[in-house]
């Protein structure tokens, strides 16, 4: 191993060994080359038996290189192959190959596929030890594992699997081939797209916080959340996320928009299509996100405010006014452009120098 490179335990080795292991498939590199569009440099004949990180990756396996600041890491490696991105510049070595795509990242996600194990066995059908009302439309082709709750009138679209224990409420809809994973809760009247997958102990349609002081005030009075969630097609949600009912109307999530673990939608949010939203982010009720947005970790949205088409939010930003189209915000609080919160951090760590100056002079 070269001078400075990183040294993976045994204990993450023995791990990528065993996961190694559960995949039996092999596959040349030049097959590999053909699945992802990319130019083989070096030899097109190895073969690979398995996908690993650089730092970990053994004989007989390969890696990706996407990011400039991880090119030195390929000399360390044992990976007998790399997929790489046309912009950095790097040299096989001897017995190694690379695979050079335009984007390394979207070529590995291609990758894994081939290597992907086998999906969790669960037959097509309905488990006999299942509570599936009378009035309930059951698809073709669709799998409902032991323990799940289909209330009445619920629609369940073909091809959709549902996990054990999984629990939809009256009314509700599940489109086709969408994964429901255990724990799962469809509250009443939602509907669900095609090709959704919801993770584990995700909610959908739990009430939204809609709480008055009475009259007198001694009493917090609840208000009803008489709407729905409508979820579009091929959206994805992570384990734990909770997406409030509307307390009118529906609060909604446009298609392909991916919602991350634990994150807090509010009631009678718009979320428009392909957004990107991260772990811990909490977005409180009637925010509107337009298409395109990407909010990274535990940021904070507070209620009624637009998020514009394209922005992007910093992690753990505070965001409390409306953000432009296409604008990058950052910082804690007050939020700014990213450029003036860079400015503003860079200022403060000089304060200490400027304080002595100002004494001193």
């Amino acid at each position: 191993m070269a001078a400075g490179c990183p040294k993976a335990t045994a204990a993450l080795i023995m791990l990528a060994s065993a996961a190694r292991l559960s995949v039996m498939a092999k596959y040349t590199i030049q097959q590999i080359s053909d699945h992802v569009n990319g130019q083989v440099n070096g030899s097109g004949q190895i073969q690979i038996d398995g996908v690993e990180q650089i730092t970990l990756a053994q004989p007989g396996q390969i890696t990706f290189v996407g990011d400039p600041r991880h090119a030195h890491d390929w000399a360390c490696s044992k990976a007998s192959a790399a997929i790489v991105s046309s912009s950095i510049k790097l040299a096989p070595g001897s017995n190694r190959a690379l695979v050079v795509v335009p984007d390394a990242d979207l070529a590995i996600a291609k990758l894994l596929s081939l290597f992907a194990p086998p999906a969790v066995e669960q037959a097509d059908g309905i488990h006999p030890q299942t509570a599936i009302h009378p009035s309930a439309q059951i698809g073709d082709r669709v799998s409902i594992g032991s323990g799940c709750h289909v209330g009445p009138r619920v629609i369940i679209e073909n091809g959709a699997r549902l996990y054990p224990n999984v629990t939809i409420f009256d009314d509700s809809k599940v489109g086709s081939d969408s994964i429901l994973w255990s724990g799962v809760v469809i509250r009443e009247g939602c509907t669900l797209g095609r090709r959704c997958i919801i993770h584990s102990n995700a909610t959908i349609g739990s009430d939204g916080f809609g709480f008055r002081a009475s009259a007198d005030g001694k009493e917090i009075v609840k208000i009803p959340q008489i709407g729905t969630v409508q979820i579009g097609r091929d959206v994805e949600i992570g384990a734990g996320t909770c997406i409030d009912r509307a307390k009118f109307s529906a609060t909604t999530v446009g298609d392909h928009t991916k919602i991350d673990n634990l994150c807090q939608i509010g009631h009678n949010c718009q979320i428009g299509r392909r957004c990107i939203i991260v772990g811990m982010t909490g977005i409180a009720g009637s925010v509107t996100i337009e298409d395109d947005v990407i909010i990274a970790g535990r940021v904070s949205i507070r209620d009624h405010i637009t998020i514009g088409a394209g922005a992007q939010l910093g992690g753990g930003t505070i965001i409390t006014r409306n953000v432009e189209p296409g604008i990058r915000m950052g910082g804690h609080f007050p939020t700014s452009p990213v450029t003036a919160a860079l400015r503003q951090m860079a200022t403060i760590r000089k304060l200490p120098e400027l304080a002595k100056l100002l004494r001193e002079g």
